[in-house]
């Protein structure tokens, strides 16, 4: 496996899967992470070109995971000197992933990827071997998605701890503006408006911390995917926008909130006993495989253990 780019995710990658066993080299921009992921023992370099040579002779599954801005020249890099080596990307929009991998003449060996972790820091030190425990790791299954490809990324997000979750790319970029942009976004203006408050910072305890967690990532990476996914994320900040002012209006009028609450808090309870039942009867290489997985992945259904098909015979 080639990693391209070795930060939080790309460097948690390269940790997970070789303590998978999986045979796993890197290209990292910055010197320093190169060197630093050397220094742990792992085959790291800042040379690209050289990186995608060793990918295309050894046939490697080659992850993407620059941040969004860099995916376009990143892709032309590939489509010059790997074009034909099964592709995948763990960058948190996948629309926009997908046309530009359509773009660079690389989509008959690209499956889109998404694994739901992180933290709220970067870089090769940041990185762990256990991050994709028990996470979500979403895999596209659009039209174009070939199986044997399908079946190989599958194989690493399991190998890494995940279950998968297989979802169409405009499904999963609706579905993360919601729980992943929107809450990102909320959370700046949270931190923002406390900022604010004198005596605020000195006071706040749990619910400010946990409430702006996410605020201390990085801008540049919260702009990438906000930016990237502005279809779906605008008319969600319109919901959440409404929702407030009409809390707001509420609370000024009849000195209540409560409409707001108890809504908030059933969602919540509904969240904590959401139920993700295992994918256990499709069959890779048949009709239909993609439609199906789809269907299941859109009623919370999960894969944890490796569905038959190519390679994966039972």
């Amino acid at each position: 496996m080639c990693v391209l780019g070795l930060g939080l995710i790309g460097g948690s990658l390269m940790r997970a899967a070789s303590a998978a066993g999986h045979p796993v080299f890197g290209y990292n921009r910055s010197v320093d992470g190169a060197k630093a992921a050397q220094f742990d023992g792992f085959e790291a370099s800042t040379d690209l070109t050289a990186t995608l040579q060793q990918a295309a002779e050894t046939e490697a599954l080659i992850v993407v995971a620059v941040p969004m801005p860099a995916v376009p020249t990143m892709l032309s890099h590939i489509a010059d000197t790997a074009p034909l080596n099964p592709l995948t990307d763990v960058i948190s929009v996948k629309g926009a992933v997908l046309d530009a991998v359509r773009q660079a003449g690389l989509l008959a060996n690209y499956v889109g990827g998404h694994p739901m972790t992180g933290t709220a820091h970067s870089g090769w030190s940041a990185g762990r071997t256990d991050l994709f425990e028990d996470a979500a790791w979403v895999l596209s299954v659009d039209d174009h998605v070939d199986v044997q490809v399908w079946t190989q990324v599958m194989n690493l997000a399991l190998d890494c701890g995940s279950f998968v979750v297989p979802a169409r790319s405009d499904e999963h970029d609706a579905a993360a503006a919601a729980i992943s942009h929107l809450p990102h976004l909320l959370a700046e203006s949270l931190a923002v408006t406390a900022g604010e408050v004198p005596l605020a910072f000195a006071l706040a305890a749990g619910s400010f911390r946990d409430g702006t967690r996410v605020a201390a990532t990085a801008p540049d990476l919260v702009r990438a995917m906000c930016e990237a996914n502005s279809s779906d994320l605008v008319p969600l900040l319109d919901q959440a926008i409404e929702q407030l002012t009409s809390a707001r209006h509420s609370l000024a009028e009849s000195q209540s909130v409560s409409e707001l609450v108890e809504a908030g808090h059933a969602a919540r309870i509904r969240y904590d006993s959401f139920s993700r039942p295992d994918i256990l009867t499709i069959t890779l290489d048949e009709p239909d495989w993609r439609a199906e997985l789809a269907a299941a992945g859109r009623a919370g259904g999960v894969i944890r253990s490796a569905l038959p098909g190519p390679g994966n015979r039972r």
